[in-house]
């Protein structure tokens, strides 16, 4: 079943600003004509009642009877009406006519006013009628009667005078409110029809300035989701095309190795072959991992949520990770400040991957160079309210003016060997982990020679 199309913002906005106040003007003109007709009314009534009590008046008896003074004639002719035709009746005590109409129907006047008003059909004619009660001597009733040609009149009147100024101004407030809408409504036209015209590649800033706060506000955030993306394709395109780039010369080189392996049928040349290819397998597969860590942490620039780490058992457990490749590669691995517990703000993940980095970097490239056995040493302690972090090696040393330079992408140092040469990622890994925490990584010269990595990171 196809689900129905949703009304328009500027449909639902007049709707719920003109419907109130259709509502509003259709009760305040029905309330001030009924307060007008009530008030109408009563005037007519009080007319009617004044022609009973004049005729009332002119009502004396005489020998016993009850007499007119004024003649029937005379009567009609001062109860004369342009508009109406009125009727009037006078009965005695006992409810026979005395005078005037008899098909008016006496009614008894009870109460503590002397008259009652009713409304009664004569030759299918609506009737307003008033019955005047005068207790004696001598007691009759007189009854006056008046068509209400006249009333229909003017109720019609009240409804058309107080319903037709109230509609018109209800439509131009409508044209005016609707006018309102649509120009508030305008720039959000503007907005789509400028997005919907764009290509996936057209990510610049849209325009908001606007009228309303509100839609400058949407414009904005489209800006700042726009910049977002802008960021995020920026890094794909660069990750892919560092991919391609970094990849060509490792799988270059493992096809070269294969192929010179196929052209020979010496065993042992297979063998170093084999070993070579496992070699450089093994350098693209740590490039994909650093790179991949580093698409990572530059999806994450807008910041993740830091919370509290016991950095001492996280060292701890890393360090337990490496003591097999320490002793593989004959290095003596120690640390210090790890038997206080330690609790710095920050990810787990990022931290673990930084302190990966700087002691894989300080294995591969802190290798002393007069033949003593290499030592690597993590150290913990507190500064004021951070805690320094320091990966400290025996190793050359690094000179000042290239500590710097070693935190940029693809940039190497100068390892001794060729097979201990890196991708320059490592390093620029752990300064955008560090950035993410709000932390700092810096380079010191180790007592005795040799360089500290040193990461400081804000307590917990």
């Amino acid at each position: 079943m196809k689900a129905d199309r949703p009304a328009s913002l500027r449909t639902r906005l007049q709707q719920i600003v003109l419907l109130p106040l259709a509502i509003t003007v259709i009760l305040g003109t029905s309330v001030t004509t009924l307060v007008s007709y009530i008030s109408t009314s009563e005037a007519f009534d009080r007319a009617l009642l004044d022609d009973a009590m004049a005729i009332a008046s002119q009502v004396h008896e005489s020998n016993g009877e009850l007499r007119l003074a004024l003649s029937e004639a005379e009567l009609s002719a001062a109860l004369f009406d342009r508009s109406e035709e009125v009727y009037f009746a006078v009965f005695d005590a006992g409810g026979d006519l005395v005078a005037g109409d008899a098909r008016l129907r006496p009614l008894k006047v009870k109460g503590r006013m002397p008259w009652l008003f009713r409304r009664q059909v004569l030759d299918d004619q609506p009737l307003r009628m008033v019955m005047l009660r005068r207790d004696g001597p001598p007691s009759f009733t007189v009854a006056v009667a008046l068509t209400t040609r006249e009333r229909t009149v003017w109720l019609r009147r009240l409804v058309v005078y107080a319903l037709l100024p109230q509609v018109m101004l209800l439509a131009i407030l409508g044209w005016w409110i609707g006018r309102s809408i649509r120009d508030e409504l305008a720039p959000l036209g503007r907005l789509q029809r400028d997005l919907e015209q764009r290509d996936t590649r057209d990510l610049t800033p849209v325009d908001d300035q606007a009228p309303s706060l509100e839609v400058a506000s949407l414009a904005r955030a489209l800006n700042a989701l726009m910049r977002r993306v802008a960021d995020a394709v920026k890094a794909q395109r660069e990750f892919a095309g560092t991919v391609a780039h970094e990849l060509r010369t490792p799988l270059a080189g493992i096809r070269a190795l294969a192929s010179y392996g196929l052209a020979r049928e010496d065993p042992q040349v297979w063998r170093r072959q084999l070993q070579s290819i496992a070699i450089s397998e093994e350098r693209a597969s740590r490039l994909v991992d650093q790179l991949l860590a580093l698409a990572f942490a530059d999806e994450a620039r807008d910041g993740l949520p830091l919370q509290p780490v016991a950095l001492d058992d996280l060292a701890r457990e890393l360090l337990l990770r490496y003591l097999p490749l320490a002793d593989r590669e004959g290095v003596e691995l120690g640390a210090s400040g790890l038997d206080q517990p330690v609790r710095v703000r920050g990810q787990p993940a990022l931290i673990e991957g930084a302190l990966s980095n700087l002691i894989e970097n300080a294995i591969k490239h802190g290798r002393p160079s007069d033949g003593r056995r290499q030592q690597l040493s993590v150290d913990v302690g507190r500064e004021g309210d951070s805690v320094r972090v320091a990966v400290t090696d025996n190793g050359p040393g690094l000179a000042e003016e290239r500590r710097e330079q070693l935190l940029q992408r693809w940039s190497q140092g100068e390892p001794r060997l060729a097979s201990r040469r890196g991708s320059g990622l490592g390093l620029a890994i752990v300064t955008r982990y560090a950035a993410l925490m709000d932390a700092h990584l810096s380079f010191e010269a180790a007592p005795g020679g040799g360089l500290s990595a040193v990461l400081r990171l804000h307590a917990a």
